[in-house]
Order: structure tokens, then C-alpha cells, then sequence
């Protein structure tokens, strides 16, 4: 029996991308808009929940219910919010955790992600045809655990079984150097995308794809590009005008847009035109923005998000035991950013002037990637060995407040540690394990993942209780830890629960709701279908009866307005249900039929009377022969051609 197919999803702040698998080459997957991306944007209406480039294009009259970046978000603290600005609602959910406010609802980042995982769920399935259940999903090298974990959950509500999480940049290093041969050679991934920045050094030989190094920013992307230009857009404005936007949710996201677009068109272009017609009024009546933005300008705004991509590579090289840049074979540009000239010429000058890979498209190659991982792991793909690395130290909180590592960062996963831990007073019997995962010295300034506490250690003098504890971090960079009282040997298997994410109650809730909200939009979507063959009935049946109604009787003539009217009227009322507009649409189309037969006799008179016609002049068959000369080309000719 064949393996079941693994897609792989390029989760992205700004798009999606989805690929699989076929015939030992990735193939990316177009969605219903006939693109090849899909915008991670959720909208609520009053009605209906938009996914994608529908939910994108109503964002400018509907911006405080229309969620974009919300990879930003997801895994995240409220108090670790200042550096996200949008146009729609961030707010602290009971657990500490941010989450979003959209038409008086409250919106696990989570959730968003999974909204916009089930469009490209249906993307695949519509293409196979066929129930698509398994998926390899990337994130940022430099996501913590935490962000990891809620990657996963957004998956499952979306009714996926996550099989992999995979780096960004380790997913676009087996893109590219899948077919390079068995040359060993040294390769830098950097990734500059939309809400992310990793970086990552590898080295490839012989089908094994081994990271030395990562290193990244989590709050660094083309947002924060696209936020210079709009500051410096208001900020011109309010000179101009005196008149602050940025409190004018309707005027932020038009900005947005704008921004956006003059932030893609510099990179091929020295300047470009920003025209923003009534942004905004005031007592002498309404006001428009315009403004000249030039390549220079923008690479002024922008210097200081481009050079903090240096650091993490210092860093990344420096792990990864390299002084040299000479040493590195190849520079691989990823994420959409890496479009900008100025970073391309700032990643050259960095890495000796050697010119990056552009071989590469920076928006598909990492869900081509995430698709090999698949391939990979269905037996589609052989001979190919992936040793990803751990991005962030893992350890404990001990006395005083220190963080201990237990694994420190860039250890190839997965991996496992154990170490033996006691109590720090006599006759404790129970002892509290908080688990840190960051580089900082004092716990407290790293990320907590979670805390647990082992009871019922025999009572003894401090120091005396053997208590090991193991720390293990699987294939997807999630954490687990168990421990273990060497006293009495027995064991247990700890389950971190987190401060903050989703419960897993909450967890099978979301997907309960998925799932009921699918039974709804297919019911939505019948329904629409439903009243366009409705309305296209009523329409071809009006031009038959002004075609053939003389053909019929009048009392089925008037039988057949009536029953127009009865449809027309309830298609007009939105109470009206799918059973009761199925119910005049079908005694419409049984009326019709006498239409049909007055149509069809109408035809067939009119056909005897040509076919008459045509016999005067055929003649004999044979007679009616064409000789005609012919030369036959043959294939080897054709291909000269």
C-alpha cells in the first residue's frame, strides 16, 4: 500500500505556500485565485469568515476585523507586545497570553493560524481531490518552544497531524541542495521574511544536510520595513496637514497597503508616486496624501532593520566555528525581503563580495523544502539525511535564580540530557523544576517554558535525594522532560504545562468548532450555488418564453410566470430556506419542460426544412470528393524545425 502523501506549508507572517511531492520533484500547489501564494490574512464580516486574498482585498473598509501578521503573535505574552503595532485589537487573555479582538470575539493567534491552514488544507485537497491529512509545517529557526508548540496546535484544529516542524531556513537549504550533487560544501541560509529573521550555516555532503549554526530575530521582518515607510508617510502628512492618522484605523491600513506597494516597487524601480485620495477632512474640507519616495529615501528609513540582520550572522559563524567568510560556498537569499537591493549588496559585503544565490524563488522555496521533508518521510525521497540543531539554550532555574543549560543551543536534535538534581533544605519532600529555554545568565531573563513539581521524596537531610532529571527535545524542537527518584526508583513522565498556550481542552474545542464551521460553510456554499442555478433558470426560462411562448397554451404560459415570480420572490428573501428555494426551483424546471418541447418542435421544423434543401444540391457522394495533395513530415523534420 502506498504511504499516505505529507504536504509541506510554508506557515508565513505575510503568505502561505503549499507543495508535495511528485515524482521525485516538489510541486507547488496554485490555489482557487490561480496563485501560487495565499495572503495569512483572516477577516470577520457581520456574516462570513475570509481567508486569504478575499479577506486582503476588504481590509481597507473593514480593518479592525481584519487579522494579518498574526505569526507575530502566536506563542506569545501580552507584556511581550510592544514592538507589534496593528490596526485591530490585542488583548491579554486570562492566561497571560495575547490574543485578538475581532467583532466582539476573542481570537487565539492560534486559531488565526489554523484559519488560514484550513484554506490551505482545501488548497491541496482540491487539487489531489482527496482528503488531505498529513503535513510538515516550517517556522522561524529562532521560534522558542512555546511558538513551536503552538504552530502544532494550529495544525490539528485545522484538522491536520502535524508530522514534522521544520525550520525555514534548513527547509530552503534541502530545496536548493537537493540535486547539487555530492560535493561537500558550506552554505549560509539567510532569511529575511515577513515577520522573521533566521540565519543558518550548513553543511551539505552526500545526501546529509547537517546545521552547524542558527541565529535570527523573531521581531524583525518586512513589517517592520513596511512600518518605516508608513511612519514616515504620516509623519509628512501631519507636517502637511496637522492632522495625526494614526488613530484612524480605515487611514492606517490604506497606508499599509500603500506602503507595502512602494516598499515591492522600489526594488525594481529609483522612485515611485504614493497618492492616498481623501485620507482624511477637516474643517476646510477633505485632505489627500501624495508624496515622491525614492529608492535612496527608503534605504535611509530602513539602514538600521537592515544591519541588525548582521549580527545573528556573526554569531551564527562564530558558532558554527567559522572565522572566515571565504570559506563559505554559497550565500542562499530567502523570504521576500531579500528582493531589496540594498539587502542583497549588504549580504555581499558582508560575506567578502561573494554574490548571493538567486537560483532560488524566495517566496516557494521554503514549502518546497518542507515538501522534501515530507518526501523524506514517506520514502519518496532516499538517501537524504536531515540533522537540524536545537536554536536556543534548554535549562533550569537553580539556587539564586541562575539559568543552568542542560543543552545548549546549535546541539543537533533530537536530543537527550539527563542530570541529577537535589533539595536545598532538610526533610524536603517535594521539589519545583521551572524550565528555561534562552541564552541570558539569570533566569528570569529568558523564556519560561513551564514548571512542574515532583512530590513524595522520602523525607532526608538536604543534598542526601537523588532526583535525575532528563530533558529531552524531539525532532520538532519541542521540549519534554521527565524525572526520576534514584532513592526508590520510581519514575514519572512530566507533562510541562506551559503558563501560557492553549489547554488541550480548549485545543479539542477549536477543532470541534472547525469542523461544525465547515458542516456550515458547505451548507453556505450549497446554498449559494442553489440560487445561482436558480437565478440562470429563471433567466434562460424568460428567453424561451419570449422565444416559444406562442408555442404554448396560455394557461402553461401563465403557469410558467407564476412559478418565475414564486422562485424570484424567494430568492429575494434571505429567510428563505435552502429546502424551500430547492422546492420552487424544481417546480419551475418541471414547468419549463413545455418550454422545451416547444423549443425542440420548433427546432426540428426548422431542421427538415434545411435538410430539403441541401438534398437539391448534393448530388452524388462521390462527386462531392476533393482530391488534395498532402506531404507527410516526420518527427526527426519537425524537431529540425
Amino acid at each position: 500500500m502506498a504511504a499516505e502523501r505529507i504536504i509541506g506549508i510554508d506557515l508565513g507572517t505575510t503568505n502561505s505556500c503549499v507543495a508535495v511531492m511528485e515524482a521525485g520533484t516538489a510541486k507547488v500547489i496554485e490555489n482557487s485565485e490561480g496563485s501560487r501564494t495565499t495572503p495569512s490574512v483572516v477577516a470577520f464580516t457581520e456574516n462570513e469568515r475570509l481567508v486569504g486574498e478575499l479577506a486582503k482585498r476588504q481590509a481597507n473598509i473593514n480593518a479592525q476585523n481584519t487579522i494579518y501578521a498574526s505569526k507575530r503573535i502566536i506563542g506569545r505574552r501580552y507584556d511581550d507586545m510592544r514592538d507589534v503595532k496593528c490596526p485591530y485589537e490585542v488583548f491579554p487573555a486570562k492566561n497571560g497570553d495575547a490574543w485578538i479582538r475581532a467583532r466582539g470575539e476573542g481570537y487565539s493567534p492560534v486559531q488565526i493560524g489554523a484559519f488560514v491552514l484550513e484554506k490551505i488544507k482545501e488548497t491541496a485537497e482540491r487539487y489531489f481531490g482527496a482528503p488531505v491529512k498529513k503535513a510538515v509545517i516550517t517556522v522561524p529557526a529562532y521560534f522558542n518552544d512555546a511558538q513551536r508548540q503552538a504552530t502544532k496546535d494550529a495544525g490539528t484544529i485545522a484538522g491536520l497531524d502535524v508530522v514534522r516542524i521544520i525550520n525555514e531556513p534548513t527547509a530552503a537549504a534541502l530545496a536548493y541542495g537537493l540535486d547539487k550533487g555530492d560535493k561537500q560544501r558550506t552554505i549560509v541560509v539567510y532569511d529575511l521574511g515577513g515577520g522573521t529573521f533566521d540565519v543558518s550555516v550548513l553543511e551539505i555532503a552526500e545526501g546529509v544536510f547537517e546545521v552547524k549554526a542558527t541565529n535570527g530575530d523573531t521581531k524583525l521582518g518586512g513589517e517592520d520595513f513596511d512600518n518605516a515607510v508608513m511612519e514616515h508617510m504620516m509623519e509628512s502628512f501631519k507636517q502637511e496637514t496637522g492632522i495625526d492618522l494614526h488613530n484612524d484605523p480605515m487611514a492606517v491600513q490604506r497606508i499599509k497597503e500603500a506602503a507595502e506597494k512602494a516598499k515591492i516597487e522600489l526594488s525594481s524601480r529609483l522612485e515611485t508616486d504614493i497618492t492616498l485620495p481623501f485620507i482624511s477632512s477637516d474643517s476646510t474640507g477633505a485632505k489627500h496624501l501624495s508624496l515622491k519616495l525614492t529608492r535612496a529615501k527608503f534605504e535611509g528609513l530602513v539602514s538600521e532593520l537592515i544591519e541588525r540582520t548582521i549580527e545573528p550572522c556573526k554569531k551564527a559563524l562564530d558558532d558554527a566555528g567559522i572565522k572566515d567568510t571565504s570559506k563559505i560556498d554559497e550565500v542562499v537569499l530567502v523570504g521576500g525581503m531579500t528582493r531589496m537591493p540594498k539587502v542583497i549588496q549588504r549580504v555581499k559585503d558582508f560575506f567578502g563580495g561573494k554574490e548571493p544565490c538567486k537560483g532560488v524563488n524566495p517566496d516557494e522555496v521554503v514549502a518546497i523544502g518542507a515538501a522534501i521533508q515530507g518526501g523524506i518521510l514517506t520514502g519518496d525521497v532516499r538517501d537524504v539525511l536531515l540533522l537540524d540543531v536545537a536554536p536556543l539554550s534548554l535549562g533550569i532555574e537553580t539556587l539564586g535564580g541562575v539559568f543552568t543549560p542542560l543543552i545548549e543551543r546549535n546541539t543537533t536534535i533530537p536530543t537527550k540530557k539527563s542530570q541529577v538534581f537535589s533539595t536545598a533544605e532538610d526533610g524536603q519532600t517535594a521539589v519545583t523544576i521551572k524550565v528555561y529555554q534562552g541564552e541570558r545568565k539569570m533566569a528570569v531573563d529568558n523564556k519560561l517554558l513551564g514548571q512542574f513539581s515532583l512530590e513524595g521524596i522520602p523525607s532526608a537531610p538536604r543534598g542526601i535525594p537523588q532526583i535525575e532529571v532528563t530533558f529531552d527535545i524531539d525532532a520538532n524542537g519541542i521540549v519534554h522532560v521527565s524525572a526520576k527518584d534514584k532513592a526508590s526508583g520510581k519514575e514519572q513522565t512530566i507533562k510541562i504545562q506551559s503558563s501560557g498556550g492553549l489547554s488541550e481542552e480548549e485545543i479539542k474545542k477549536m477543532v470541534q468548532d472547525a469542523q461544525d464551521r465547515a458542516e456550515e460553510d458547505e451548507k453556505r456554499k450549497k446554498r449559494v450555488e442553489l440560487k445561482n442555478s436558480a437565478e440562470a433558470l429563471i433567466h434562460s426560462t424568460e428567453k424561451s418564453l419570449n422565444d416559444y411562448g406562442d408555442k404554448i397554451s396560455s394557461a402553461d404560459k401563465s403557469g410558467i410566470e407564476a412559478a418565475i415570480k414564486e422562485l424570484r420572490e424567494c430568492l429575494s428573501n434571505d429567510d428563505s430556506s435552502s429546502d424551500v428555494i430547492q422546492q420552487k426551483y424544481d417546480a419551475l424546471m418541471q414547468l419549463s419542460m413545455k418550454l422545451g418541447e416547444a423549443a425542440y418542435s420548433a427546432q426540428k421544423d426548422s431542421g427538415t426544412s434545411t435538410d430539403s434543401t441541401a438534398s437539391d444540391t448534393s448530388g452524388n457522394p462521390e462527386e462531392r470528393v476533393v482530391d488534395s495533395e498532402y506531404q507527410e513530415i516526420k518527427k526527426d523534420d519537425e524537431d529540425k524545425k
